[in-house]
């Protein structure tokens, strides 16, 4: 099967794109290598995906419907998997413009050109911020209709609108909900790149809130393997992909110490207001439909996670971070 993935050189686009390769797959990877983060790092692991065999790219970015389509009339995918994304919570508020556009309309444009050109199989990223307020562990069958961010908001659009091509065209959907993804080649605007990096240069790091605000912890390979079982014909399911254990940013940031064997220097900050206090994942659904359960403990990924920056270390120093 030829796969057409979005933000092949995103963070969890990169380690599902490997993962597909590697069991067989052809994959024409897209991304527009946006500036949100350090492109040095999108850069990489590219670089790390045209070693494989059967990868194609394209550098395309999924609100440009001509230049879909002429890719869509070339290469005639036969299912999409669509990670591209413009992500990150707090951003979202400064230019919820870029976050519709990409999130709502470009998930639109491939909707659009799947029906068109007869593809079946449409695979979603979607994320664990719209369980804001909710009683945990967040289950799937939750109302989710008071998104407290333009980001969550622009991901409750986009699977209302797959909803809608399912329900109209017969189109096999998979929606997944990913929770707080870490891992190697992490996003360096998320908390554990950013703790790792700036632990391991005795920098202060900084904690939003107190720190026992908790976060169900996700690595990276075991989400990627999530998505490909995705693959699967399910009708329209929307799937919690999480560790289904939550530990707090103070428990967190103890582990990185031990395992880099420094003190963290913290600075509180005041929590931002669309910031959640806890997540965590109801993963039944996951292991019913789908035979899925994470394989990595935090503990494990924490490791992984860390071996990688250390052996990348001029990659790593080179990062420059952002809020």
């Amino acid at each position: 099967m030829k796969l057409l993935i979005t933000g092949c050189a995103g963070f969890i686009g990169w380690q599902t794109v490997k993962m597909a390769l590697n069991s067989g797959y052809d994959v024409i990877g897209i991304d527009d290598i946006n500036d949100y983060y350090d492109i040095r790092l999108k850069q990489w692991r590219l670089d790390d995906l045209k070693k494989i065999r059967g990868f194609e790219f394209k550098q395309i970015d999924i609100r440009n419907k001509n230049e879909l389509e002429k890719l869509f009339f070339e290469k005639s995918p036969e299912a999409i998997i669509n990670l591209a994304a413009r992500a990150g919570v707090r951003a979202s508020i400064e230019n919820p413009h870029i976050y519709f556009e990409t999130n709502v309309c470009g998930n639109l444009n491939l909707l659009a050109l799947a029906e068109r050109f007869k593809i079946k199989k449409f695979i979603l990223a979607s994320t664990s911020s719209l369980y804001a307020g909710q009683d945990m562990p967040f289950s799937e069958n939750l109302p989710v209709n008071t998104p407290i961010s333009p980001y969550a908001a622009s991901k409750k659009a986009a699977e209302l609108i797959c909803y809608t091509y399912h329900y109209l065209y017969g189109m096999d959907i998979t929606i997944f909900r990913y929770f707080t993804v870490y891992g190697p080649a992490g996003r360096p605007d998320l908390s554990i790149f950013k703790f790792i990096k700036l632990i391991n240069e005795e920098k202060e790091i900084p904690v939003y809130g107190d720190g026992n605000q908790s976060r169900d912890f996700t690595f990276v390979e075991d989400i990627a393997r999530g998505t490909l079982l995705g693959l699967k014909n399910v009708g329209f399911e929307i799937i919690n992909l999480g560790g289904n254990h939550p530990y707090t940013i103070n428990e967190t940031i103890s582990l990185i110490e031990k395992y880099l064997g420094k003190n963290a220097k913290i600075t509180n900050k005041p929590l931002p207001q669309c910031d959640m206090q806890a997540t965590w994942a109801d993963i039944s659904k996951a292991n019913k439909i789908l035979g899925w359960r994470p394989v990595f403990s935090l503990e494990e990924g924490l490791k992984k996670t860390i071996d990688w920056c250390i052996n990348n270390k001029e990659l790593m120093d080179n990062i420059v971070l952002k809020d």
